[in-house]
């Protein structure tokens, strides 16, 4: 996204959280939880998992060469690794990433980061809330024109109005809480997704490397991806619950209709008189945005025998997308409602 197009539909929080700096820390958090819990399983030595929590530890990343390696290997994990066990005592540098694949680490990084995200998004969702039910209580008595099939139909209050978006925000939130004990679980599967590189304590490893991340314990999910379109697929209904509201109000805000009057609006360069709705019309942008990208990331269901180059790198392009799109809707719709100054009484 371009800087000026950032500032009109990014969202600074959760690209933030998407950064490879991020997806980086979380990787390493991974291989060192990975070191320790073998280690205490015996597949590795203690002091080997030592040196690699001491190796992460003192990391310092090589951009370019791990920019290369992601060009070259499709995955930036084997570069990852390369620098990583340059740092290691050549004794150790055998158990690193000991019988775990790329796929591995990715996934339990992902994980990772949706764990911060999520609890973002439902903040976002209470104060929508709560502002919501601030101008109910401001203005809810007031009645305003209902419409039907674009044409005016019978007064009703501006509470039946807002309630409604209010009730399916509600449903969002609650959905996404209920979502991250299943969505939120570590990725162990090796290099053919049956744990069969562990020596007979896979089962052992994945559970003790969950509880070191804090993350729940699963059966290797490698091109069982259901979860995270799942989960693509309730942040694009929550945009688009917000792309209602921002079709509502800039419907009532036109100059002939009054409904609601807005304290500020963007400016038109050549006639002086207007207030645009812009935060409103981009509510309405993110939600076919977003209704597009969930569409796109189903077809990242389709992994091909135990591993899809090809569907793996879409889920990258486009679910990271769909979560800072959704953000942006979160952050715009409570930007917009601040800009509420009054509603418009019906005509009798």
């Amino acid at each position: 996204m371009s800087r000026l197009l950032g500032a009109l539909a990014g969202d600074p929080e959760l690209e933030a959280l998407l950064s490879d700096e991020v997806q980086l820390t979380a990787i390493l958090r991974f291989e060192v939880a990975l070191a320790q819990s073998e280690a205490e399983a015996g597949l590795i030595d203690e002091v080997a998992a030592q040196e690699i929590a001491l190796a992460v530890e003192q990391f310092v990343p090589d951009w370019p060469g791990l920019l290369a390696g992601m060009a070259r290997d499709g995955v930036v994990v084997p570069a990852l690794l390369s620098q990583l066990r340059a740092a290691l005592p050549a004794s150790s540098r055998p158990a690193l990433h000991w019988g775990a694949t790329s796929q591995d680490a990715i996934d339990t990084a992902l994980v990772l980061q949706l764990r911060d995200i999520l609890p973002v998004l439902q903040s976002r969702i209470d104060t929508v809330r709560m502002q919501l039910a601030s101008l109910v209580e401001q203005h809810g008595a007031t009645a305003v024109m209902a419409h039907t099939r674009m044409q005016a139909a019978l007064p009703f209050t501006v509470a039946d109005k807002l309630r409604s978006w209010d009730e399916a925000l509600a449903r969002h939130r609650a959905t996404l809480a209920a979502l991250s004990p299943d969505l939120l679980v570590v990725q162990l599967g090796g290099p053919i997704g049956n744990r069969s590189s562990f020596e007979g304590q896979g089962d052992r490893v994945a559970e003790a490397l969950a509880s070191r991340l804090d993350l729940g314990a699963a059966p290797c999910w490698h091109t069982v991806r259901d979860r995270l379109i799942g989960l693509g697929a309730r942040v694009a209904m929550l945009a688009g619950t917000l792309g209602k509201i921002g079709t509502d109000l800039a419907l009532m805000a036109q100059s002939e209709v009054g409904a609601v009057t807005l304290a500020a609006g963007g400016t038109s360069s050549a006639m002086s008189h207007k207030n645009n709705p812009v935060k409103a019309e981009l509510l309405v942008a993110l939600a076919h945005h977003t209704a597009g990208l969930s569409g796109t990331l189903t077809h990242a269901m389709l992994h091909e025998n135990e591993r899809s180059g090809a569907a793996w790198t879409l889920e990258w392009l486009t679910l990271p997308a769909l979560l800072v799109s959704t953000g942006a809707s979160l952050r715009l719709a409570s930007a917009l409602l601040q800009e509420v100054v009054g509603f418009g009484e019906a005509a009798p």
